[in-house]
């Protein structure tokens, strides 16, 4: 019959499923005890929630039942107490455990330590999308690019830095609110996609009136302050223009491949230059360019530039970057926009969900 320590062992395997590391490695396991043909595992949860209590429950049962001879797993569940969630919070952070024999200065100011930006180094590939001017379906562009991405196997991060006009939230269906363990912001997760936004923390009619030092400060926290679980690509969806928040960003993530999105018009194009030329200005690299609104096919096949032709062409070109992809006007993807179904995912036929599939195929080397 089983044992204590294969129990044990057997939860190791077991992950919480939204901050994916090992619920041994996050202290929640609380206890284990034998009784017959029984195991009963005492839990602690750093996040709480019917859903998440039952579903780790089935998680735990299968893997300790398959990974020994009992014949049953009873888990009882608890929230995690105030101390317990700091002790979480350090291991989110990769932080070493208080030292009980530091001596500490009552008399002293608590001076907190600095924390690092995960995404200086290079296990992070980092695509920020970026546009000369708004209006262009940017954020469409990184919401379903950031999906296109996740669907290729990848883990996904998404920042929503276009602060006063957020709108993934909306766009990937996310209406729930991030979670918090001690002074760590956990992001929601939608279609594989885990995202922070100011929409989060702002109604979308409520206008965001900040100078640029209090813009500076936000965006820090979202890099710094969120837990994103070491992703493979972190897609930041940039404001658009020049300003205090491109440059801010810039600074943050100083690796960062960016990509202009345009549309076909000489106009758009021109003003997207821009944007290249601010990235070139801040020692960002231009990875290519996504033509946007490239045409309409109407009902007979037909297809009806309406936006005219060739911007995205002549931007590409003019930068020494290669034309990633053309997507294009399709109703579906600004419903798809409204509603919370990203057309990746709601029309995975379209030939607008294509395009979104080869240029993220094409970014990802494959």
């Amino acid at each position: 019959m089983a044992d204590e320590t294969q129990v044990r062992t057997a939860l190791a395997g077991v992950e919480e499923l939204e901050l994916r590391l090992p619920v041994t490695e996050l202290g929640m396991v609380k206890g284990v005890a034998i009784d017959g043909d029984t195991a009963v595992v005492a839990l602690a949860l750093p996040l709480v929630g019917d859903d998440r209590a039952e579903a780790l429950h089935r998680r735990i049962a299968d893997v300790v039942l398959a990974a020994t001879d009992l014949g049953r797993v009873e888990v009882d569940v608890r929230a995690m107490e105030p101390p317990e969630l700091a002790a979480v919070a350090r291991v989110l952070k990769g932080e070493p455990p208080p030292n009980p024999l530091k001596i500490i200065d009552a008399n002293a100011p608590a001076r907190p330590e600095p924390r690092a930006n995960p995404f200086l180094d290079a296990r992070t590939r980092v695509i920020a999308v970026s546009s000369g001017k708004g209006g262009v379906g940017k954020s469409s562009v990184t919401t379903n690019l950031s999906i296109a991405l996740a669907q290729r196997g990848h883990r996904v991060a998404a920042v929503d830095a276009d602060v006063w006009g957020f709108s993934m939230p909306r766009m990937l269906g996310i209406r729930r609110p991030p979670d918090l363990v001690d002074d760590v912001i956990v992001p929601p997760e939608a279609h594989g996609v885990r995202l922070i936004s100011m929409g989060f923390f702002a109604s979308e009619e409520q206008a965001v009136i900040w100078r640029g030092p209090m813009l500076h400060k936000a965006l820090e926290q979202f890099l710094t302050d969120v837990y994103w679980g070491d992703p493979d690509y972190l897609v930041v969806d940039m404001p658009p223009g020049t300003g205090d928040v491109a440059l801010s960003m810039a600074q943050f993530i100083p690796r960062a491949e960016v990509v202009i999105v345009t549309t076909p018009q000489p106009a758009a194009q021109r003003v997207a230059q821009r944007a290249a030329a601010m990235a070139e200005k801040v020692n960002l690299e231009v990875t290519g360019v996504i033509e946007n609104m490239a045409w309409f096919t109407g009902d007979d096949g037909t297809r009806y530039e309406l936006f005219g032709a060739g911007g995205g062409a002549e931007l590409a070109e003019r930068l020494g970057v290669p034309l990633l992809g053309q997507v294009p006007l399709v109703p579906e993807l600004r419903e798809g926009g409204d509603e919370g179904h990203p057309i990746v995912v709601a029309h995975p036929d379209d030939e607008a969900a294509g395009a979104f599939r080869a240029i993220a195929a094409r970014l990802d080397g494959g």
